[in-house]
């Protein structure tokens, strides 16, 4: 029993750290739903279309912060995400 324990503990903590690895930076301006809710901590399908319909209606994201005009986002879903969200593309930096 011990073992089996020990063996579940070991095997989810293989999933959370490549849970962990998968997740990556994205940039908010360009990716689609699908990418936006699978990378971004707290935002679902239907906050990630959201997102996506706020970028085409209003144009596209100056800062991080700016994802709060979208209904649904507040600060603290950008501190979750913060080393995550790109508003530019990282190799023009």
């Amino acid at each position: 029993m011990n073992r089996r324990i020990r063996n579940w503990f070991f095997t989810f903590g293989l999933l959370a750290i490549g849970a962990v690895a998968v997740a990556g930076p994205v940039n908010i301006n360009t990716a689609d739903a699908d990418t936006l809710a699978a990378e971004l901590t707290g935002v679902g399908p239907a906050l990630a279309a959201a997102i996506v319909s706020d970028r085409q209606a209003n144009g596209l994201f100056p800062t991080a912060e700016s994802l709060t005009r979208v209904r649904g986002i507040g600060p603290h879903i950008i501190e979750m995400n913060r080393e995550y969200i790109l508003v530019g593309d990282p190799a023009a930096r």
